[in-house]
């Protein structure tokens, strides 16, 4: 497949993750053809935290027998992000680079190098931060063998980051939605009743946190036209007309909490930012 096509296909796989309505769904369904578009051979992405003990560690399909057989240590070494967690840390750039790139003659012979070869059979590896993060720095980790990657396979990769970033946000404000709904009340049922898409949801769980259209669209990477376009359908579908009585009815039916709903624990329900 060439890139164009692969890229492509990957952007198709975007569109399609925005229906998507279980966020721990969204990654695995780019996670292949965001592989093979960057030139490698397997993937693994760190959606929350990138040091040696915990986060989130998902990977593509070919990667997964192999690191089912490492051992804590090893997986602490693949978590470090040697040589990228020290280099993204030190400032606001978030360009795709290579490990070879990077730590030059002594990548080969770095502990990281040798838990990947061990591993995976492997000893390339690219990084794919996604833009904006800041602490933790998120994102994916491409490794393949042979050559290093190329000028084109990185320029790849940073074309690709936006698509990446757009799904990570849907996929962060679906967990949001996930915890602030009211759990008794089987939301995701109630939101395909109401026939409400994913991305609707997620832009109906931002109209309750009162943030303009301007605002609305920044955070999901989308145009103030299509965030009024996504409002004028929630309107439609919940039977409201303005943004108030779309909140009040949406708190109603379950689909969002109410701010006096208390959680699970008994503590008052708190907005994240």
């Amino acid at each position: 497949m060439g890139l164009e096509k692969a890229y492509e296909r990957l952007t198709g796989l975007a569109v399609a993750a925005l229906h998507e309505r279980e966020p721990e769904r969204l990654w695995p369904l780019l996670a292949d053809t965001l592989t093979g578009l960057c030139g490698g051979e397997t993937l693994i992405y760190k959606l929350d935290d990138w040091n040696e003990g915990e986060g989130t560690l998902g990977m593509s399909a070919a990667a997964a027998a192999e690191l089912d057989r490492l051992g804590p240590r090893e997986l602490g070494v693949l978590r470090s992000g040697y040589p990228f967690a020290r280099h993204y840390a030190a400032g606001p750039g978030r360009v795709p680079v290579t490990a070879r790139r990077l730590a030059g003659g002594s990548w080969p012979a770095s502990e990281t190098a040798r838990v990947i070869g061990r591993a995976l059979d492997l000893d390339q590896v690219l990084a794919l931060p996604l833009p904006g993060t800041v602490a933790p720095i998120t994102g994916c980790l491409v490794y393949r063998s042979g050559p290093d990657f190329t000028d084109d396979q990185l320029r790849t990769a940073e074309r690709a980051q936006p698509v990446l970033a757009a799904v990570e946000q849907q996929r962060r404000l679906l967990e949001q939605w996930r915890e602030s709904a009211v759990p008794a009340g089987e939301p995701r049922e109630r939101a395909a009743e109401c026939a409400l898409t994913p991305r609707e949801l997620t832009v109906l769980l931002l109209l309750t946190d009162a943030l303009t259209a301007d605002a609305i669209g920044r955070r999901l990477g989308i145009s103030a036209r299509t965030v009024h376009k996504h409002i004028e359908n929630i309107y439609r579908k919940l039977g409201t007309r303005d943004r108030l009585g779309t909140v009040l009815k949406a708190q109603r039916l379950g689909l969002v909490r109410s701010p006096s709903t208390p959680d699970p624990d008994g503590t008052a329900a708190v907005r994240r930012p």
